[in-house]
């Protein structure tokens, strides 16, 4: 048993430009692709992880010191820096209960497809830290393996779930077809979008506001062009952090590049998945008959839409101001704030491309991720020291990207309850949107079933 989880440390340690391209080979190869049709799919797909990590680096060396310069400039006084999904990670995977994560959230996919209970094939190993890190805090608050455990089969269950009631989203707005996004914080954050939307489509004048890139461009030709929008919203956050002309500048094309960039490299990643995609469908149909499978992939996917890109833009000093309004945070927003365009990915496809709406459900989701992860810090800063991650007088630590999940704040507050009102609320709302989404993912597949003349009653 110890040997085999070496093993697993050590294909985790490897990273998720090198771990997923070998498990597409692998898949390619049992679907009956030819190794070399495999292997150009695995390699076309390292490239494009590669090509993220790279553009997603250009924005956290250069939007993270913008971004404490802006609190500094005015004065923000919060002591506690959210480390963001590149700290959270880790020290994730070095806390003892993340390497059982992956074979539990392996078999509770197996055992929901069995079911029928998801159409989401999940072949994203590196994401399942997600499942870990709520399974650790868990350990961490109860001090019960078992109790993790639990925790980490919820939030995997959930998160297939959160992959087929998206579906829709991901196929007709985002245009990646036979592709599920069951993981992180676009997949958990979702359905707080949904009924927001809904609510906006109800409120006069409001419904009929749509500002998208798409009508920006049009309306204000070359102004509207994605890279110069980068560029500019570039100039505007180097101006709030009070840098200088040379800085303000650079910054300004930095964005530019990374407008035009990112759905570039994403495009290396379709490249390699649709094959492999194709042949999984075509298998798992002929296998399952009448099911139509998705295949779960990160959500660095969706970051190459130029929408979710600009809103991850706007977010930067947007959630800065929300955190300065969040009652008693502590936290200074910081190594989540150069992807934060995970956070509202989904709400972009959900309100269809409408930056407007994406604004408004965007805040609430920023406003409810900050005030959660001011309730983990204890949890959050007891995994960095199991890890030996707390260094140079760091005493606290946090992130919005995990450590402001509903899934886990609810979960420790029922294992471990700190915060009756706290968990309540939230369980509340939570439980709400949770409803009104699956309400909303069933009317969406009856009318797609209407479209396509095939319409029938349904349970999944």
């Amino acid at each position: 048993m110890e040997y085999l989880l070496s093993v697993i440390q050590y294909f985790v340690d490897l990273g998720a430009s090198v771990m997923l391209p070998i498990v597409i080979f692998v898949v390619a190869l049992c679907l009956g692709q030819k190794p070399g049709k495999a292997l150009k799919s695995g390699i076309s797909i390292g490239i494009g992880f590669i090509g993220i990590g790279l553009v997603i680096g250009l924005m956290l060396n250069n939007l993270a010191p913008a971004a404490s310069a802006m609190a500094k400039h005015f004065g923000l006084s919060m002591s506690v820096v959210d480390i963001g999904w590149p700290g959270s990670s880790p020290m994730t995977w070095a806390s003892n209960i993340a390497l059982i994560a992956i074979p539990t959230a392996i078999v509770v996919n197996i055992i929901m497809l069995v079911l029928k209970l998801t159409r989401v094939v999940n072949i994203d190993i590196w994401n399942i830290w997600h499942y870990a890190f709520t399974g650790a805090l868990l350990h961490i608050a109860t001090g019960s393996f078992l109790i993790g455990m639990i925790g980490i089969v919820i939030h995997a269950a959930l998160s297939y779930k959160f992959g087929d009631w998206f579906s829709p989203i991901v196929e007709d707005y985002f245009g990646l077809e036979g592709v599920a996004i069951p993981h992180g914080t676009s997949a958990y954050l979702g359905p707080i979008a949904v009924p927001i939307d809904c609510l906006l489509n109800k409120i006069p004048v409001i419904k009929d506001i749509d500002i998208n890139t798409d009508k920006i461009e049009k309306k204000f030709g070359v102004v509207g062009d994605p890279a110069i929008m980068g560029g500019i919203l570039g100039v505007i956050i180097g101006i709030l952090a009070g840098y200088d002309v040379k800085g303000i500048l650079t910054l300004g094309m930095q964005m530019a590049a990374v407008m035009i960039l990112m759905p570039q490299v994403v495009k290396h990643i379709m490249t390699g998945l649709l094959p492999v995609s194709e042949a999984a469908k075509k298998m798992l149909e002929k296998r399952f008959k009448g099911g139509n499978f998705y295949i779960g992939l990160d959500p660095a996917l969706l970051l190459g839409d130029p929408t979710v890109v600009t809103a991850s833009l706007i977010f930067i000093p947007l959630t800065i101001v929300i955190a300065m309004i969040v009652p008693g945070n502590q936290i200074l927003p910081f190594g989540d704030l150069a992807t934060i365009g995970f956070f509202v990915a989904m709400a972009v496809g959900i309100h269809k491309g409408n930056l407007f709406r994406t604004l408004i459900s965007g805040s609430v989701i920023m406003f409810v991720t900050i005030w959660i992860s001011n309730q983990t810090i204890g949890l959050h800063t007891i995994l960095a020291q199991n890890a030996g991650q707390l260094k140079d007088g760091v005493t606290k630590v946090a992130s919005l990207d995990q450590g402001g999940s509903p899934i886990t704040y609810i979960l420790t507050q029922i294992f471990n309850t700190t915060n009756v009102m706290g968990l309540v609320v939230i369980a509340i709302l939570y439980a709400f949107c949770l409803v009104f989404t699956y309400g909303w993912y069933k009317n969406k597949k009856k009318e797609m079933m209407i479209a396509d003349g095939a319409y029938e009653s349904t349970n999944n």
